[in-house]
């Protein structure tokens, strides 16, 4: 199986800017073939906003992995990379999520498929609409830019 990935990536602490590069890097040499990826996005931080502004951005990968395989491997590399799960929301070196596996629908408790907040955050709509604005969400029958266009997130999303 060679399955669609998008994976969105997010940084905002120690050089965001270097670790979205070495993640990047990272998963396209060990992990999956990067297809395409988006721009790079800086928004304020969502959830707990007394922290510094991420920097986001969306990548197309294509795997033979399975998704609990993939999941494991991006877990590992952001353990890698320093991050240190402690609190929701807390700032991060790294954060790799898994937003589509082709249209897999799961809800296991370590991986839920599609990302189950993807349609509320325009931090991960604006970067996905950017190189995939006419992927179908499989459980909300939409597309990425009507999800992008019907979403009520007031966070600016600024290119940079």
């Amino acid at each position: 199986m060679n399955a669609t990935v998008f994976i969105l990536l997010g940084s905002n602490q120690s050089q965001p800017l270097l670790q979205l590069q070495f993640a990047l890097e990272s998963i396209d040499n060990s992990i999956a073939a990067i297809v395409n990826a988006s721009s790079i996005y800086k928004t304020a931080a969502w959830g707990n906003t007394h922290q510094a502004a991420f920097f986001n951005q969306v990548i197309e990968v294509k795997t033979q992995l399975k998704p609990m395989e993939l999941l494991d491997k991006l877990l590992l590399l952001e353990s890698q990379m320093g991050r240190i799960r402690q609190n929701k929301w807390e700032p991060r070196i790294i954060d790799l999520d898994i937003l589509f596996f082709n249209q897999l629908i799961s809800n296991q408790p370590r991986l839920q498929l599609p990302h189950p907040f993807l349609q509320d955050r325009m931090f991960t709509l604006v970067p996905l609409n950017e190189i995939a604005p006419k992927w179908i969400h499989p459980k909300l029958g939409l597309t990425i830019n009507d999800l992008m266009h019907l979403c009520t997130d007031p966070l600016k999303v600024e290119k940079i």
